[in-house]
């Protein structure tokens, strides 16, 4: 399983990064989310500071790219294995600071990739 930081996190059932937080547990993935405001989603709190979570596979993107340099350093230094720029996150400077440090990064959504077996 590939534990996942949901940065953009949000208890509003309307937002994609609710959906993805319910699916990535539903698939058995550990999840941490990272958002701005406080609340709980799919019985997880929302982390609105910057946990050191460890050993994180992947960093799934809800935060436009307007908004992304301040989560540079955070993003960066937890060395996931891989960032995935949602529709509507790409980003090719934070693309190009994560390839230089090895990270895998891929343009797509996570719901399909969850839904069609390749997370």
């Amino acid at each position: 399983m590939k534990k996942t930081l949901v940065l953009g996190a949000s208890d509003n059932p309307a937002r994609y990064s609710y959906r993805a937080v319910h699916q990535l547990k539903q698939h058995g993935h550990p999840v941490v989310p990272v958002g701005i405001r406080k609340g709980q989603v799919a019985g997880l709190d929302i982390h609105t500071d910057r946990p050191q979570a460890g050993d994180i596979d992947t960093v799934t993107l809800y935060v436009g790219p307007q908004n992304q340099p301040a989560w540079y350093d955070y993003i960066l230094d937890l060395q996931p294995k891989r960032i995935i720029f949602n529709p509507g996150t790409e980003n090719l400077e934070l693309e190009r600071l994560a390839q230089q440090r090895g990270i895998r990064t891929e343009e797509a959504c996570t719901l399909v990739m969850l839904s069609i077996g390749n997370y």
